[in-house]
């Protein structure tokens, strides 16, 4: 797990020196062995959102975390994974002035490119964090909203980071989560590439299993909002499979897909904290 997470870290610490339209043409957001890929497959589009700062857009997104969020001003929110800060912004927007907004990264190029982007901005309540999403940095029930934008298929202990989440919200508060989820089993060779993993394709669990996950961190009203099949193209599939197995695959029934999905903490989280 230790080696997965050295590869993401050196692979968006690469992504964080370039901009969006060089990290585009690749499956990893960077140019890499993972063949030509344009990443905007997975990517949504951010121009009419208000708060939304190109500078911190380096599309590696798979969806809009903060259009079910129901962030309300004055809340607090969490952003897992928030590289230069790109759905940080939106979320400010909508908690305003008497909201917070901080994002969370284990990668320290995007730390910095983040707060320099707050810096550009002027803002006084947004802040960016280093920190592991399987150990958040956070106390126990602090925070109101939780957003992450294709990110948790990243992380190694998917069972500790939703423990995580569950640990800092507030009782009654939820989460917003795009992310990469599997209909049906990726072929072995796809799945053990350590550097498709950091291209948010290996590391990504079955859509059940996914949502069996969160259920069993407590959450509750567990909603998938939004889906989209990714579509990978046949160059870098037959990199895994043979023509055979190729045609097999794109017939069957196993997709790659882009989920939204939301989930709430109940009110009595029995955990014995002291979280409000």
């Amino acid at each position: 797990m230790e080696d997965i997470k050295q590869i993401i870290k050196e692979k968006y610490s690469e992504i964080a020196n370039q901009t969006k339209e060089q990290n585009a043409p690749s499956c990893c957001g960077a140019v890499s062995c993972c063949s030509v890929v344009d990443y905007s497959v997975f990517s949504e589009n951010y121009d009419n959102l208000e708060g939304y700062a190109p500078d911190a857009d380096l599309g590696l997104g798979c969806g809009l975390p903060t259009e079910y969020a129901g962030i309300q001003p004055g809340n607090t929110v969490l952003d897992l994974g928030s590289g230069a800060g790109n759905d940080c912004f939106v979320a400010r927007a909508l908690v305003g002035e008497n909201g917070y907004v901080a994002g969370i990264d284990f990668t320290e190029a995007m730390v910095e490119k983040a707060r320099a982007n707050a810096r550009k901005l002027g803002y006084s309540n947004v802040d960016f964090i280093l920190g592991d999403i399987e150990n958040i940095p956070v106390k126990w029930g602090v925070v109101d909203v939780v957003i992450s934008n294709c990110v948790l298929n990243l992380v190694p202990d998917k069972q500790k980071a939703f423990s995580e989440i569950s640990r800092i919200l507030k009782q009654g508060g939820h989460f917003c989560i795009s992310d990469v989820v599997l209909e049906g089993e990726l072929p072995k060779g796809l799945k053990d590439d350590a550097a498709m993993y950091a291209g948010c394709v290996s590391g990504a669990l079955p859509k059940a299993d996914y949502l069996t996950l969160i259920r069993d961190a407590g959450f509750v009203n567990v909603e998938v909002k939004k889906q989209k099949k990714i579509e990978l193209p046949d160059d870098l599939l037959l990199n895994y499979m043979s023509t055979g197995e190729l045609e097999k695959f794109k017939t069957g029934e196993t997709g790659i897909f882009s989920i939204t999905v939301v989930g709430k903490k109940p009110e009595g989280c029995g955990c014995g904290c002291s979280c409000s």
